[in-house]
């Protein structure tokens, strides 16, 4: 249990946002706007410890480790001057939220706590600096753009193909994978495959399929500084709606991501040297599914190849 702060008196003002990376990087927005309206306290982020190096590419917070929503935060009732809700509008965020009886509590409405009602269909990086403008802080959502991490990587210019996806929903066949990747090679790009640990061996089936080596197979190799290095100078990222397409958005790199189960009009890109495919008119929408979206499996390998020379890039 954290609490007192002893080797700090600066008031703290926490965010919960217990998510994955993806869900960090559209909260950037957000995230900055209340590091300039409170720069005199100290920010804490409450998500998985695994998210420290991707919240340090935002910068001024410090990560406090839980696991979900699980368990209460570690935070004894009192000790917090500003609490944020980040995660959602349900029961359990908000309680644990509420739990904190902090002097400020910002979230969306709910019960007897004041906020903006909850809205459908809307991007979530606008989701966030609504909320915040609705409770008198400034925010932009277009504001999302990330400074390239301190230490470079050793492969400047790679194509990034990330494999991987949290949920089998967003798992474009390993085949397809490997077609696009054999076309793009044959025309001059350097091609790794990422990914996670437990995707290691789908990267490895997808290199072997293409005729690449297992030596362009960064799954399950990098930890999330090298990969958030190596998506800020890739050539070309193609991926799924994952963490690998938020990171390119965050660094303006040109992307094709691929949707299925999730709208690109909650979840896309930005505005930039970005193509979003999908099929929205199959699409099913069961985000914990584990066999792909029909709108993931709509797209078709020249469909990719064909946003790729819509990018230039080939």
């Amino acid at each position: 249990m954290m609490d007192g702060f002893q080797d700090d008196d600066r008031p703290v003002l926490l965010v919960l946002r217990a998510l994955k990376l993806g869900d960090l990087l559209v909260a950037v927005p957000a995230l900055r706007a209340l590091r300039r309206a409170y720069p005199r306290h100290r920010l804490l982020y409450a998500a998985q410890d695994w998210l420290d190096d991707g919240l340090a590419l935002v910068g001024g917070y410090e990560l406090l480790p839980i696991h979900g929503l699980d368990e209460p935060l570690p935070l004894r009732p009192g000790t917090v001057d500003v609490a944020v809700n980040l995660h959602g509008r349900g029961p359990e965020s908000q309680g644990r939220i509420e739990a904190l009886r902090a002097n400020r509590t910002i979230s969306h409405r709910s019960g007897q706590t004041p906020g903006p009602p909850w809205l459908e269909g809307i991007h979530e990086r606008e989701r966030w600096t609504r909320l915040l403008t609705w409770h008198g802080i400034d925010a932009d959502p277009q504001e999302l753009f990330l400074s390239p991490p301190g230490t470079p990587t050793h492969l400047p210019g790679a194509t990034v193909i990330h494999v991987g996806a949290a949920y089998g929903s967003r798992l474009w066949p390993s085949e397809r994978f490997a077609a696009v990747a054999a076309e793009l090679r044959q025309t001059g790009h350097s091609i790794v495959f990422t990914g996670g640990s437990a995707e290691r061996h789908r990267a490895l089936d997808v290199a072997r399929q293409s005729g690449t080596g297992a030596g362009s197979v960064l799954a399950g190799r990098q930890p999330l500084g090298q990969f958030a290095s190596l998506i800020a100078s890739a050539r070309l990222v193609v991926t799924a709606d994952t963490g690998a397409a938020h990171l390119a958005s965050a660094f303006g790199r040109p992307s094709v991501v691929l949707f299925g189960p999730a709208t690109p009009e909650e979840w896309g890109p930005p505005p930039g040297p970005h193509v979003v495919l999908t099929k929205p008119e199959l699409r099913r929408g069961d985000t914990f599914a584990r066999e792909p979206d029909p709108a993931l499996l709509g797209v078709s390998v020249q469909e990719v190849l064909a946003a790729v020379r819509e990018l230039g890039l080939r």
